[in-house]
């Protein structure tokens, strides 16, 4: 089967990597997504596995269309009993970029309309809607003229790991944090820090990378689940390989944050995931969090400036700046922020960076060098060892 994998703009490459390591074939970054050609297993393995994916569609469907009866008749010629019958719920989601179709709702509803009928037409009963729990959730995207319908086999996004507050909205998407993580090549003989934590989202992805705990560990269920084909014996095989893959090793991860309730939001999750011996957090204040070895990798996301003013945000990574390098030689300091004017006054010359997106604002993530010399044999050293253990 082909795969649409989606995430967000600028880890394209880190997730077709990530495909490539769980066996999937023809990998090709596109826009925010990787397409791919796998196999059952690979689809399972993809839910599970992928750290900067945000979800996995099947592609079941192509054609064009400029109106809506276009739209409907695509629709309704489709043998849709192969996936769904009668007894089966399902819903809709869209996603439109053409002149053509604006209106995301109407284009569910026309496409909800077509199946409905199909079925209607053939036994006189009919599919139901669940929005909130559908046996199979199906994504119509439009670009121009041009229509892609697939199944979406995650349904619930992937970046819900579970070990969040849901009633929390943290400012860092864990599928980003990941990401982060990746390109800047972070493993588990380096030590981390983070000195404005948070609920300790980098804190929690770096700790279940250490730990070769799959991302998907703790769901309960995935939308491929609910499929006609779903093999349930393929599944426990592959999910029973991930519990025994789970390492605890001995890592220096830290983090550091000012804010009460958010030191104690990610004490909770690490302890709920059974990585509380992976990660030390203590409330301080950035300028409080010293490095924690002599060398190592501080990855952060201080604040973008919408709780502080021009001058105090400006101020304020003025201050990260001259703690770096103060106190952070032989580091190398990795910042993400959507504050492209405060980000100036770090005062250091960035040796990397690439744009992310974190949601809708687009960010700068840049990584900094302390070091003269001696972090470039250290990271070489780290590499090394790094291949050996995947050896």
């Amino acid at each position: 089967m082909k795969l649409l994998v989606k995430t967000f703009h600028g880890l394209e490459e880190v997730l077709a990597d990530e495909l490539r390591e769980i066996g999937a074939n023809d990998v090709t970054p596109v826009k925010r997504a990787v397409t791919c050609t796998a196999d059952k297993e690979v689809l399972y393995k993809a839910n599970l596995h992928l750290r900067t994916a945000l979800r996995v569609l099947v592609p079941v469907l192509t054609f064009k269309a400029k109106n809506e009866e276009e739209l409907y008749q695509n629709i309704y010629k489709f043998d849709w009993s192969a996936y769904i019958s009668e007894k089966n719920t399902f819903a809709i989601d869209a996603v439109a970029f053409s002149d053509f179709f604006k209106h995301t709702k109407y284009l569910a509803l026309k496409t909800k309309d077509a199946i409905v009928d199909q079925f209607r037409a053939k036994s006189g009963e009919r599919p139901s809607i669940d929005i909130e729990n559908p046996d199979l959730q199906i994504n119509v995207h439009v670009s121009h003229d041009q229509f892609t319908i697939s199944l979406d086999s995650s349904v619930e996004s992937l970046h819900r790991r579970g070990y969040r507050n849901p009633l929390h909205k943290a400012p860092l998407n864990e599928v980003l944090a990941a990401g982060m993580l990746k390109i800047a090549k972070w493993h588990k003989d380096i030590p981390l820090l983070d000195p404005m934590c948070g609920t300790g989202t980098i804190l929690m992805e770096a700790a279940m990378m250490a730990c070769e705990m799959a991302p998907g560990l703790k769901r309960k269920h995935f939308g491929f689940m609910s499929w006609a084909d779903f093999d349930k014996a393929l599944w426990e095989k592959i999910h029973t390989e991930a519990e025994n893959k789970v390492r605890y090793p001995k890592v220096n991860i830290v983090g550091g944050d000012n804010n009460p309730q958010a030191v104690d939001m990610a004490k909770t999750a690490s302890l709920d995931f059974r990585l509380n011996r992976q990660i030390r957090i203590i409330r301080s204040n950035m300028d409080d969090n010293m490095p924690p070895a002599p060398r190592g990798m501080m990855i952060t996301n201080p604040p973008y400036g919408e709780r502080l003013t021009k001058d105090n945000i400006n101020e304020f990574y003025k201050k990260i700046g001259s703690h770096l390098k103060k106190n952070f030689t032989d580091w190398q300091a990795w910042i993400i922020t959507s504050n492209f004017e405060a980000l100036k006054y770090i005062g250091l010359r960035p040796d990397s960076k690439y744009t992310l997106y974190n949601g809708p604002l687009e960010c700068k993530y840049v990584a900094y060098d302390m070091f003269e010399g001696e972090m470039k044999a250290f990271k070489k050293k780290i590499n090394r060892t790094k291949r050996r253990i995947d050896s």
